[in-house]
C-alpha cells in the first residue's frame, strides 16, 4: 500500500457494472492536468527525467506513428513520476516551413490571391493567422490519447524564445567560420520551389528511358548514355578514364555536341568507371552533382538550362517547354539527325523525390548557405563512440556511424517565407554581416536581409535546450539538461538525431543532449504492409479511440514495440486489447464485491495459504521483470508479462482459487481479501503507465487514494516473518500452484474432449495422498465442476496427473468407446511422432549438419511424445472394459 493510499472505511466500494471509456476518460485528463501532475518544478530536490516530445508539425493531426510514440515516452514518464523523479515530458510543435507555406497558399489560391499578392511581411502574418485559428489540432488530439506531457511549457519552433535561440546558434556558427554561403548542386524541388536536403529526398524505382547518343563525328565520335536526355544542352565536356585506351587519342581535343553548334572538351577523370555502358558520359555541371566536381576539377563552364520551375532556358527551339517535355522533343531531334546509338525503355532506375509533394528532384546548381558539419558530426560521432550516448538498440549503432562518419555538408537555406529569416544583411557595396539577437541590424539605403529562411531542421535541432530557455542558462537549463533519453523512430535517425547531437555538443560545451538514443519501429498494417492513404490501409487512431477507447490503442501499440523493429497492428488486436481492459474492470469489481481491501498490514506468512504465498510471490517477480524490461526499452515484453500475470495468474487462477475460500469465510478469508488487495492494488500501478485511464478508475476506487499518476511505483512486497533481498518468495508455494494448475488443466481438457459443456457437473474421486494438493480439493473440485462420488459411483475414466488420481464416473455423459478410439488414434499419432523423433536423433549425419538449435527441438518432440505415451497408455488402461 503507498502513502497516498487511503481507503476509507466503507467495505464495498461500488464499481459500474461495465466500464465505458467515453464516459472515463475526458474528465480523468482534464482532471489530471488541473492539478498539474504533468507539471515540472525546475526547483525541485528530486531526480531529474527528462523527454522532449518529438515535435509534430502545426499542420498536422495524429496518426498512429504518433500514437505508437506517444504511448511509449508517456509509460516512461509516468513510471519516472511515480517512482519519484521531477519529470518534465516538454511538448511542443514545428513550424514545418514546407508544409505550412502549402497549406497557406491553398488557402489564398480558393481566394484568388497568391502570397506576391499580398506581400512578404503580410504573407507571414496570414500564416501566424491560420496557426493561431486552425494549426495545433494535434495538441487537443495528443489529450485524447493521454499524454502526460507539461502543457504550461508548450513551445513552438518559430515563438519568440526559439527564434532567438535560433539567431544565436546561427551568429556563433558563423563566427566560427562553421556556416558560409556557397554555389553548389543541391536538391531543388520544383513543385515546391526550394532546396530540400538529401534526407528529404525519397529514391524510388520509377520506369524511364535510357538514350545512347552519338557526340562527334567518325573515328572521333564519343556514345554517351543518359536518361535525361534534356540536362545535354548543358553539357561542358565529355569525361572518359584516364587509362581507358580506347579513348586516350581524344582527351584534349574537342567534339561537337548535338543541337547546340557548340564545341565541348574531352576531359579523364578519374571518377568515370570504364567498365560502365561506353566508359563515356556527359558532364553537366550546373544539373548533377558528381558532373559538378568534375567540372570544378577541370575547370569546366557551370550552364544552367533549367529555370526554378523545370522550364528550359536555353536559347532554341526547346526554350519554355517543360524538362518532360523537353525531353521527349529533344529524343526526337536527335533521332532525325541518326545520332541515337540505342534506346531502351521502359528503363527502371532510382529516382528522387520530393519527400513532401512527390515531385521529381532537379539538381540544381544554386548560391545556398551551408552548415561545415565536419567537426560537429565528428563529435556526434565521438559522443557515441566514447559511451556518452547509448543507442538502443546497440545494432542500430552502425547505422548511426554510416551516416555520421560520411555526413556531407549541410545545406541549410529554403527559398520560403515562412520560417526563420536567415540574419544576415548585405550592403551597397558588398558587405556582408551577420545579426545576432542582441545586435542592431544594418539599416540604410541600399542594405537588404538575405530573402531565404532556414532549413525546419536547423530549428528543431535546438530542441533539447532551447526549449528550456538556452541561450539563457535558465534554471530550467539547470535542471533537465541533458534530457535523460531521447525516444524516436529509426526512420528520423538522420534528419532529426543527428543533428540534435551535432547543435548540442556544440551549444552545450560538449554535453550531449540526451544520455540514450531509444529507437523504434515504424507502425505497419496487420500484414506488415507500410500504412499509406494511397494503399487504402491508413487507419486514423481516433477512430479506434471511439470505438474501444484509448487505453486499448495504447495497450495494442506498447505490446508490439520491440525495440528497432517494426510494429504490426490490426483493429482485431485493438478488440483484445480493449476484451484486457474490460477484465481487468470485472476482476477489480468482483474483488470489491467480496472484500477485497489494502487496509493494514499484510498478515505474516504463517497465515497466509500456499495459494496467497503463490500469488505474492509470482508478484515480487513480476515487478522486478517489468523493471528490467523498462529499463531495456523492451515495451513489447514488459505488457506481454503484465498481460498474462493479470489475465492468466491473478484473474484465471488466483481470484478463482480463492473464491471457495470467500465463501468459507473466517480468518482464511480475511487474509485472502487483503492478499486480493495487495496484488491488485500493484498489479493496477504496474499497468498504469500503459492504461491510465481504467488504472486511475481502479486504483482510486479500491485504495480510496487521490491519483494513481502520484502514487509510489510498486517495489518488492514484504511479508511479515519471510523478508528476503528480493521482497517475499516462496518457491514451494510456486510449485505447489502449479501442481493444482497442471492437474487442473489436464481435467478440463479430458472433459472438453468428451464434449462435456462447462459448467457440467460430473461426479468424481480425488486421490491426493502423498501430494500437497489436499488443501486444494474444494477449490479444484469447485474449479472443475466435479461433484462428491455418491453411492453408485464407478469411474469409468481415471487420469493420474502429477501424482493424483482423479476418477470420474462420466456414465451417460460420455461414450466410452469413442473415447477409447479417440485416445488409441492418439497413442498412435504420439508413437508415431516418437519413432520419427528417434530416427532422426539416431542419424549421426543428420546431427553433423543440423544446428543445435534444430537438434534441441527434436530431443523436446522426443520428450513430449514420450511424456503423452505414458499418459495416453494410463488413461487406456483407466477406462471401463466393454
Amino acid at each position: 500500500m503507498t502513502e497516498n493510499t487511503q481507503q476509507s472505511n466503507h467495505s464495498a466500494p461500488e464499481l459500474p457494472t461495465q466500464y465505458t471509456p467515453a464516459d472515463v476518460e475526458g474528465p480523468l485528463y482534464e482532471r489530471w492536468v488541473e492539478r498539474g501532475y504533468f507539471e515540472a518544478d525546475e526547483k525541485s530536490d528530486k531526480p531529474p527525467y527528462t523527454i522532449v516530445i518529438p515535435p509534430p508539425n502545426v499542420t498536422g493531426s495524429l496518426h498512429l506513428g504518433h500514437a505508437f510514440e506517444h504511448t511509449l515516452i508517456d509509460a516512461l514518464t509516468r513510471r519516472k513520476r511515480m517512482q519519484g523523479y521531477e519529470t518534465l515530458w516538454q511538448p511542443g510543435m514545428d513550424h514545418a516551413g514546407i508544409a505550412t507555406q502549402n497549406v497557406v497558399e491553398r488557402e489564398l489560391a480558393k481566394e484568388g490571391v497568391s502570397r506576391h499578392d499580398l506581400g512578404r511581411e503580410a504573407f507571414v502574418e496570414r500564416v501566424w493567422q491560420w496557426k493561431n485559428e486552425s494549426g495545433g489540432q494535434i495538441s487537443g488530439q495528443m489529450r485524447r490519447l493521454g499524454d502526460g506531457v507539461a502543457w504550461s511549457r508548450e513551445r513552438f519552433t518559430m515563438d519568440e524564445g526559439l527564434s532567438k535561440a535560433v539567431q544565436t546558434i546561427f551568429k556563433r556558427l558563423y563566427d566560427d567560420e562553421l556556416i558560409y554561403r556557397a554555389e553548389r548542386i543541391i536538391n531543388w524541388c520544383p513543385r515546391c520551389l526550394t532546396a530540400i536536403s538529401d534526407i528529404e529526398v525519397e529514391y524510388q524505382d520509377d520506369d524511364g528511358e535510357l538514350v545512347s547518343i552519338r557526340y562527334g563525328e567518325g573515328e572521333n565520335s564519343i556514345v554517351v548514355a543518359t536518361t535525361r536526355a534534356e540536362t545535354m544542352l548543358g553539357d561542358t565536356a565529355v569525361a572518359v578514364h584516364p587509362e581507358d585506351e580506347r579513348y586516350a587519342h581524344l582527351v584534349g581535343t574537342e567534339i561537337e555536341l548535338p543541337l547546340t553548334g557548340r564545341r565541348i572538351p574531352v576531359v579523364a577523370d578519374e571518377h568515370v568507371d570504364p567498365e560502365f555502358g561506353t566508359g563515356a558520359v556527359k558532364v553537366t555541371p550546373a544539373h548533377d552533382p558528381n558532373d559538378f566536381e568534375i567540372g570544378r576539377r577541370h575547370d569546366l563552364p557551370n550552364l544552367a538550362v533549367l529555370d526554378e520551375r523545370g522550364v528550359i532556358t536555353a536559347h532554341g527551339p526547346f526554350q519554355g517547354l517543360d524538362r518532360f517535355e523537353a525531353r521527349s522533343a529533344i529524343v526526337g531531334a536527335l533521332r532525325a539527325e541518326g545520332r541515337i546509338v540505342s534506346e531502351k525503355r521502359p528503363y527502371t532506375h532510382s529516382v528522387g523525390h520530393c519527400s513532401r509533394c512527390k515531385t521529381t528532384i532537379e539538381p540544381r546548381l544554386s548560391m545556398q548557405w551551408w552548415v561545415k558539419v565536419g567537426p560537429l558530426a565528428q563529435a556526434a560521432g565521438d559522443a557515441v563512440r566514447d559511451g556518452k550516448v547509448a543507442i538502443h538498440p546497440k545494432e542500430m549503432e552502425s547505422r548511426y556511424f554510416g551516416w555520421v562518419d560520411n555526413l556531407h555538408d549541410w545545406c541549410i537555406s529554403r527559398q520560403l517565407w515562412w520560417g526563420h529569416r536567415i540574419p544576415v544583411w548585405y550592403g551597397p557595396n558588398g558587405e556582408v554581416v551577420c545579426v545576432g539577437p542582441d545586435d542592431e541590424a544594418p539599416s540604410g539605403e541600399g542594405w537588404t536581409q538575405d530573402t531565404d529562411v532556414l532549413d525546419t531542421w536547423f530549428s528543431s535541432g535546438l530542441w533539447p535546450f532551447s526549449t528550456l530557455g538556452w541561450p539563457e542558462q535558465t534554471p530550467s537549463v539547470e535542471k533537465f539538461y541533458p534530457n535523460a533519453v531521447l525516444v524516436t523512430g529509426y526512420d528520423i535517425l538522420f534528419f532529426w538525431v543527428a543533428r540534435m547531437m551535432m547543435f548540442g555538443l556544440y551549444a552545450m560545451d560538449g554535453t550531449p543532449p540526451f544520455h540514450t538514443i531509444a529507437l523504434h519501429g515504424m507502425v505497419r498494417d496487420q500484414f506488415g504492409k507500410k500504412m499509406s492513404k494511397s494503399f487504402g490501409n491508413a487507419v486514423n487512431p481516433l477512430d479506434w479511440m471511439d470505438a474501444y477507447g484509448s487505453d486499448a490503442v495504447r495497450f495494442t501499440l506498447a505490446r508490439g514495440a520491440n525495440p528497432g523493429v517494426d510494429v504490426p497492428i490490426g483493429e482485431d488486436w485493438v478488440q483484445g486489447s480493449r476484451n484486457f481492459a474490460n477484465k481487468i474492470w470485472n476482476a477489480t469489481r468482483f474483488a470489491l464485491m467480496n472484500g477485497a481491501t489494502v487496509e493494514g498490514e499484510l498478515p505474516p506468512a504463517e497465515q497466509l495459504s500456499a495459494t496467497d504465498r503463490w500469488i505474492l510471490s509470482r508478484l515480487n517477480s513480476v515487478v522486478a521483470e517489468v523493471d528490467a524490461y523498462y529499463d531495456d526499452y523492451q515495451f513489447a515484453k514488459l505488457s506481454d508479462t503484465l498481460f498474462h500475470f493479470a489475465w492468466d495468474e491473478v484473474f484465471d487462477w488466483y481470484v478463482e482459487l480463492s473464491k471457495t475460500t470467500f465463501m468459507a469465510g473466517g480468518p482464511a478469508a480475511e487474509a485472502s481479501r487483503r492478499v486480493l488487495g495487495e496484488v491488485l492494488d500493484v498489479t493496477l500501478r504496474l499497468l498504469h503507465p500503459i492504461v491510465p485511464f481504467v488504472t486511475e478508475t481502479l486504483w482510486t476506487t479500491l485504495t480510496g487514494g487521490e491519483s494513481v499518476v502520484i502514487a509510489d511505483w510498486p517495489k518488492a512486497v514484504l511479508v511479515a516473518g519471510a523478508d528476503a533481498p528480493g521482497g517475499f518468495r516462496d518457491e514451494a508455494a510456486e510449485r505447489e500452484i502449479e501442481t493444482v494448475q497442471q492437474v487442473v488443466t489436464e481435467v478440463r481438457r479430458f472433459r472438453s474432449d468428451q464434449g462435456l459443456q462447462p459448467g457440467q457437473k460430473v461426479p468424481a474421486q480425488l486421490e491426493l495422498s502423498g501430494t500437497a494438493l489436499a488443501a486444494h480439493e474444494a477449490a479444484m473440485r469447485s474449479l472443475l465442476r466435479l461433484q462428491p462420488a455418491g453411492e453408485g459411483f464407478s469411474a469409468t475414466a481415471s487420469l493420474p496427473v502429477a501424482g493424483a488420481t482423479v476418477a470420474l464416473d462420466l456414465s451417460g455423459a460420455i461414450d466410452v468407446e469413442a473415447e477409447r478410439k479417440r485416445l488409441t488414434k492418439d497413442l498412435g499419432a504420439a508413437e508415431k511422432e516418437k519413432a520419427q523423433a528417434t530416427a532422426k536423433l539416431g542419424n549421426e549425419a543428420f546431427l553433423a549438419k543440423a544446428p543445435e538449435k534444430v537438434v534441441d527441438k527434436i530431443r523436446g518432440r522426443l520428450e513430449a511424445a514420450e511424456a503423452d505415451i505414458v499418459r495416453i497408455t494410463a488413461q487406456l488402461a483407466a477406462l471401463p472394459t466393454a
